[in-house]
């Protein structure tokens, strides 16, 4: 294959940026979804107490911070099989999605499948390897195909669809048919919106999907949203441990290490559940606020029932809505970003501050 990388897509969005910033209000910026709250004090104390760090870090993260990542999937994601020595920390998990694909051996004739509506970097993580990205929504439609990874990412970006345990117990079953490492993106599993058991996001570990069983499982999950530390750059991988195992010796040698102060951080990121519930809490308010006052101003929302997005449309081109939104000062992402079938929707972060959310409902 032909390598190519796209053009980053969000340089595309900076005219329409300083657009909505020309409003006497001010920007309102829904697009990416950056975390504006302060990071969890026993985070912040953690990273200090560890400030003192001469020393290289251990690639496969501290017993310390491996035992904590695996005492949270147990407690918070069901995990009962979770093993602290299948446990690996990663620089962010958008690094890891990145490159996932190289580190795991894909390469030219190889074949990596991920939504048709996706976060960008599955397709990049294809490109860098030198495989071919598929797009596919459904497994059957791919024919005789055996790829060498399926990415599965539920709640999704976008459009914060869950997919239902049926449907993520039939993906590991058919990617094991045909020895195909199975990736879930976890990043928003602890965000969900509805209360329908149906609609409830669920880890691809979890034994109701994988029948107590990771072989050729990972599950990527990321501190960026959960705990306000999108500016650490943490994250993990976890599951098979063969696979992690993989991955770790892989990473040692190319010297892609989390720094130590960051690992002290993510192992009181994980142990402390408060200001999860806090952060929760918050952002429930938000996306009230933004969803009534999308609906009142004619919006449909799709999906959306988990994430910390809202996935909008007006029925018209995404250009058009984001143009739109712009000259009322309100910035958000369009859809086709993640696929074609995103053209018609706009993605809505509800991450801004409160004050910058209710700016955003008084214009709508």
């Amino acid at each position: 294959m032909v390598f190519t990388l796209p053009d980053f897509p969000w340089d595309r969005l900076r005219p329409y940026r300083e657009r909505a910033a020309a409003h006497p209000g001010g920007l309102v910026d829904l697009s990416v979804g950056t975390p504006v709250d302060p990071t969890p004090e026993p985070v912040r104390a953690a990273l200090a107490e560890a400030a003192d760090a001469p020393g290289y870090p251990q690639t496969y993260g501290t017993p310390r911070l491996r035992e904590a990542v695996a005492g949270w999937l147990r407690r918070r994601l069901g995990v009962t099989g979770a093993d602290p020595d299948a446990v690996l920390p990663v620089i962010g998990t958008k690094e890891l999605v990145a490159w996932l694909p190289t580190l795991l051996g894909a390469g030219p004739g190889d074949r990596i499948v991920f939504p048709e509506l996706a976060y960008p970097t599955y397709d990049v993580g294809a490109r860098l390897a030198r495989a071919e990205p598929v797009p596919a929504d459904g497994l059957l439609s791919l024919g005789p195909v055996n790829p060498k990874i399926v990415w599965v990412n539920s709640p999704s970006n976008p459009t914060g669809r869950v997919l239902p345990t049926e449907h993520l117990r039939k993906v590991v079953a058919w990617a094991r048919g045909r020895g195909a490492i199975v990736v879930s993106d976890e990043c928003y599993l602890e965000f969900g919106w509805d209360d329908d058991p149906d609609r409830r996001p669920i880890s691809i570990l979890h034994p109701d999907v994988c029948e107590g069983s990771h072989e050729g499982l990972l599950a990527v999950n990321s501190l960026s949203k959960r705990s306000n530390m999108a500016g650490y750059r943490a994250g993990i991988v976890t599951g098979d441990p063969v696979l992690v195992k993989r991955l770790l010796e892989v990473r040692k040698h190319a010297g892609m290490i989390v720094p130590a102060p960051v690992q002290a951080a993510m192992a009181a990121a994980f142990d402390d559940d408060a200001h999860v519930d806090a952060q929760r809490e918050r952002y429930a308010r938000r996306r009230a606020a933004l969803r009534e006052a999308f609906e009142r101003h004619g919006f449909r929302i799709d999906h959306s029932e988990a994430s910390l997005y809202l996935w909008a449309t007006r029925d018209e081109p995404c250009w058009d809505t984001v143009g739109y939104l712009a000259d009322l000062g309100i910035l958000v992402g369009p859809g086709d970003f993640y696929g074609r079938g995103g053209a018609r929707h706009v993605r809505i972060a509800f991450t801004a501050t409160d004050e910058r959310v209710a700016a955003a409902v008084s214009r709508l």
